[in-house]
């Protein structure tokens, strides 16, 4: 059985999600991204109690299946931009179709049509917000940031940030006070 949780985009959560799991006495197989196996089916009350825990750290267990779509949709792309060292080599549509299984065309119209905005601009601003944590991190330049999350150039990673954050990349590694933002409200 899998249980399929909203918000959870970063190690942190899962760790709240198991932590949550072993407190309920509820066993489980593995907790990915926004999704849980469970080594058996649990009762409604098991389910209530997990719910119950889980909106107190405002992860929320679902059961609208476009809604579980979606927070796939999104996992997906958290885990693609934020938790693989290369980003993979085939177009995002492919990547997200191959991985979720459904028509890139399916998936994009519900996404636009819940999210008020694309998946596209979605892996955009992942992107940029991974551009800043390498920039903070200061082990790459931005020539290999810019070969990393697969831009065409420097120019183009650059206009993308400065489009999103309306400052250049240097500039930004320039601020003393770096902020960023939590994946969560990404």
């Amino acid at each position: 059985m899998k249980l399929y949780i909203k918000y959870m985009v970063s190690i942190r959560c899962k760790m709240i999600v198991k932590d949550q799991l072993e407190k309920n006495g509820i066993p489980y197989k593995e907790v990915n991204l926004g999704e849980v196996v469970l080594t058996n089916p649990i009762s409604e009350t098991q389910k209530n109690l997990l719910k119950t825990s889980l909106l107190s750290f405002g992860l929320e267990v679902m059961d609208d299946k476009k809604a579980m779509l979606i927070e796939k949709i999104k996992n997906a792309i958290v885990e693609m931009v934020h938790y693989n060292e290369e980003l993979p080599k085939v177009n995002f549509s492919t990547y997200l179709s191959e991985k979720l299984n459904y028509d890139y065309t399916y998936l994009s119209n519900l996404f636009s049509e819940t999210e008020g905005s694309t998946i596209e601009h979605y892996i955009l601003l992942h992107k940029i917000e991974r551009v800043k944590e390498l920039i903070i991190y200061g082990e790459l330049n931005l020539t290999e940031i810019a070969f990393k999350l697969h831009y065409s150039s420097v120019a183009h990673l650059s206009n993308q940030f400065k489009k999103i954050t309306g400052l250049t990349p240097s500039f930004f590694k320039s601020l003393k006070n770096k902020k960023r933002t939590m994946l969560e409200n990404v």
